[in-house]
Parts: C-alpha cells; sequence; structure tokens
C-alpha cells in the first residue's frame, strides 16, 4: 500500500508558529491590562480572549480529527479495494 503523503513539518516551522501564538495572545494581553476603561471591562476583555484562544484551539483540533477520519477511511476503502483485485482471478 502506498503511502498517502504524510507531512512532516520543520522545527523552525514548529517554533515560528508557537512564537507567533505567543506574541499575538501576549500582546492583545497588554493591551487589554493597560487599556484606559475600569477593571470590569478588562475583565470581559480578558475573558473574551481566553475563550476566543480556547475555541480556536477546539475547531482546529475538530478540523484536523475530522481530517485524519476521512484520511484512515480512504486507506480502509484503498486497503478492500486492493484486497479485492488481488483476490479476482479472470480466468476462474
Amino acid at each position: 500500500m502506498q503511502d498517502m503523503g504524510h507531512q512532516v513539518h520543520s522545527p523552525g516551522w514548529i517554533i515560528q508558529s508557537w512564537a507567533s501564538f505567543v506574541l499575538a495572545i501576549s500582546t492583545t494581553a497588554i493591551g487589554i491590562a493597560y487599556l484606559p476603561v475600569d477593571n470590569w471591562t478588562k475583565g470581559f476583555m480578558g475573558m473574551g480572549l481566553a475563550f476566543s484562544v480556547g475555541s480556536t484551539f477546539s475547531v482546529a483540533k475538530t478540523t484536523r480529527d475530522s481530517h485524519e477520519a476521512r484520511k484512515l477511511a480512504y486507506k480502509l476503502d484503498e486497503a478492500r479495494a486492493e484486497k479485492l483485485l488481488k483476490e479476482h482471478h479472470p480466468l476462474a
């Protein structure tokens, strides 16, 4: 059976991804902390940031899991078709 082209991320890409994530969250949190508003408003915006980050992780995980499930189902279908073709004897 053929490999479906498993993609491996380079260490540089992983570091850049995490660095940009940390930078984005940090600068947004610092921006909220220094807003010239009362603490209730800052707390509300901080909760919004926290929920946005959490839901982003959930959507990314769900999307990845769906993709992996489709890939597995495709591999199973390929294996079944390959098995049928191996068992089929045109002259029998």
